[in-house]
């Protein structure tokens, strides 16, 4: 019997019993469509976190102070004053770090800002110039301060979106002037929106002058910095340009690796770490959502098992007029691999439809690809021919006369 022929009579046979097809084919459709999705956030929420990670800045290194250590207890990473203004301009020199193409040292304290009767608690950050480039930011109204406002400790101000929007109503928010501590501040830009970054939100702060910082509101110990962010010259010499720094670091502070009082954290690192997270959440979620699948299979083989000890004398009669084991067997596995791949395909539509509806919903980006939709068609067939097996070699082997006589 021709390959055609036995594919005409599994499709007749699935469409006799149409409610028990269906029912088979929902197994798996929901098992395809539950992976898919899964997947898809996994993958969505991948790609979300690297273009956040990213966002801070380009081919960013970020030098952190160590631990402190008060009354025998030791603090946790960026709670000692270690980092100075002079590291920062050492770094900045290209005799010392080649690979580093800007430097911005940051101060960073807590401060109420007021506006007539309003006030805002916020980040208020003490920075050079090259920070707006180092953090890749863009300003939505003004400007950001120029060195000469550095050098004069200008008492100028820089707000982020949120912050703008916190303390000023109107819309020109350039001009205006922000009281820090009973010191008058004047407006001269506002940071574009860029939204969080792990449990810092970017757009809640305030920048000014290091300078200013140091000598007006006094953020922190005369010449120290809370961090230092590099931009390496290009993100193939983002590894050199770490060396440098650490090397030079090393240098400056007179310690070893081994009682090194900073650390350098790299984009890349910040970017696998969250890699690694996202992805073990998505396998640990696709797992679960295969459980659905592999019910959907034992399904398939359960209905082929009932469809097989229902037809016992049509099996016997095709038998009996020629048919052959192989015939048999084929004409079962094809049954079955028709219900899974029917169920993969309404699956797949399911999920690229959710791909577009859930990121409405749920503010997630969902990521479908290409090759996932193809191994998970893969999957489904191959679950309605595994599941197929043992009911067409069980049909495939009952003796004609005794499913003749059979009732």
């Amino acid at each position: 019997m021709r390959w055609t022929e036995t594919w005409r009579i599994a499709l007749e046979a699935v469409r006799t019993h149409r409610l028990r097809s269906l029912l088979t084919v929902l197994g798996i459709f929901i098992g395809i469509a539950s992976v898919t999705l899964t997947v898809g956030l996994g993958q969505g929420a991948q790609q979300s976190v690297e273009a956040r990670i990213n966002s801070l800045g380009s081919n960013l290194l970020i030098v952190s102070p160590g631990s402190s250590t008060t009354g025998g207890v030791r603090g946790g990473l960026g709670s000692a004053t270690t980092l100075t203004k002079a590291d920062a301009t050492a770094l900045a020199d290209p005799a010392v770090a080649p690979d580093i193409a800007k430097v911005a040292p940051v101060s960073t304290s807590s401060k109420v800002l007021t506006v007539g009767t309003t006030t805002w608690t916020t980040s208020v950050i003490g920075t050079t110039p090259d920070w707006v480039d180092v953090r890749a930011r863009t300003l939505a109204q003004g400007r950001f301060f120029t060195q000469t406002e550095l050098d004069s400790a200008a008492n100028v101000m820089v707000l982020g979106a949120s912050t703008a929007e916190e303390l000023l109503t109107s819309p020109v928010v350039v001009g205006s002037t922000v009281t820090v501590n009973g010191t008058a501040f004047t407006v001269i830009g506002v940071l574009a929106s860029n939204g969080s970054s792990g449990t810092t939100n970017e757009d809640d702060q305030a920048l000014i002058p290091y300078t200013t910082a140091q000598q007006t509101l006094g953020t922190s110990a005369p010449g120290t910095v809370s961090s230092i962010y590099l931009e390496a010259v290009s993100s193939d010499r983002l590894s050199a340009a770490y060396q440098q720094a650490y090397n030079a670091l090393l240098t400056r502070h007179d310690v070893t690796a081994t009682t090194a009082d900073f650390s350098i954290s790299s984009q890349q690192s910040l970017v696998e770490t969250a890699t690694a997270t996202t992805e073990t959440l998505t396998i640990l979620l696709g797992g679960i959502a295969a459980i659905s699948l592999l019910v959907g299979g034992i399904g398939v083989m359960n209905i082929m098992l009932v469809s097989v000890t229902e037809r016992i004398r049509e099996i016997g009669l095709r038998k009996a007029l020629g048919a052959t084991p192989r015939v048999i067997r084929s004409q079962f596995l094809m049954e079955a691999s028709t219900l899974s791949l029917a169920g993969g395909v309404l699956g797949l539509a399911v999920g690229y439809a959710g791909s577009l509806a859930l990121p409405k919903l749920i503010n997630q980006p969902v990521t479908m690809s290409v090759a996932a939709s193809i191994a998970a068609l893969g999957v489904s067939l191959a679950v309605g021919l595994i599941a197929g097996v043992y009911p067409a070699t069980r049909a495939a082997r009952l003796a004609p006369i005794d499913a003749l006589r059979s009732e």
